[in-house]
């Protein structure tokens, strides 16, 4: 087990821890959550960064951390909802974009299709670490950090929405490109069935 995976099951681990300081009537919930929120979403930068430089990719870290991702982002959002900050139909989309596009990936895995992740993808959670963050202190303090939040999950409805119409638009051209090959290549089987029938067919009357 390197460091990477570490800092990844690290981020799972403080889910819960998340969302209990949060759902509960803790003193400072709000501040002490946004701690661990930041805390656990460094950790995504800092795994994939050391992964990279010291060669530590593994297929696990590669497995587990999208979910951590996910589990993450999507613990924060439904707490955000329980406590009245975030409408839950802004939730919903947001959370279900998720869900769609880990579907899509794994319909694309079947077929033996890569979709890689369109720059709006990769810069959705940052936008989302903002927004939560923002949210929750402006939830305690108010003013300028919750218009601030929510300008900024305004800004995350779109782009998760916008993103993931490009990776459907982008699964549907790999499934058209690979379809017109199927009908090409039997195209060209038949063209030479034919011409090896004609090419039969004329020795034979040439004898």
């Amino acid at each position: 087990m390197n460091i990477p995976n570490l800092l990844t099951l690290l981020r799972v681990f403080l889910v819960p821890i998340l969302v209990v300081i949060l759902l509960t009537r803790a003193p400072n919930k709000e501040i002490w959550g946004t701690i661990i929120f930041l805390s656990a979403s460094l950790t995504d930068f800092l795994d994939g960064y050391i992964a990279r430089k010291k060669h530590q990719v593994t297929f696990f870290g590669m497995l587990i951390d999208p979910i951590a991702d996910k589990l993450l982002i999507s613990s924060a959002f439904i707490s955000l909802v329980e406590l009245h900050i975030v409408p839950a139909w802004m939730v919903v989309v947001i959370v279900g974009r998720e869900f769609a596009v880990t579907g899509l990936r794994s319909a694309a895995s079947i077929e033996k299709i890569t979709i890689k992740a369109s720059i709006l993808g990769k810069i959705k959670m940052f936008f989302q670490v903002v927004a939560i963050s923002l949210l929750l202190l402006g939830s305690k303090y108010g003013g300028i950090l919750e218009f601030l939040g929510e300008i900024m999950l305004w800004i995350v409805l779109v782009v998760a929405v916008v993103s993931m119409i490009q990776y459907f638009y982008k699964f549907w051209g790999k499934i058209n490109e690979r379809h017109r090959k199927r009908l090409e290549n039997k195209r060209k089987k038949y063209k030479e069935k034919i011409l090896k029938k004609l090419k039969k067919k004329t020795e034979e009357i040439n004898r």
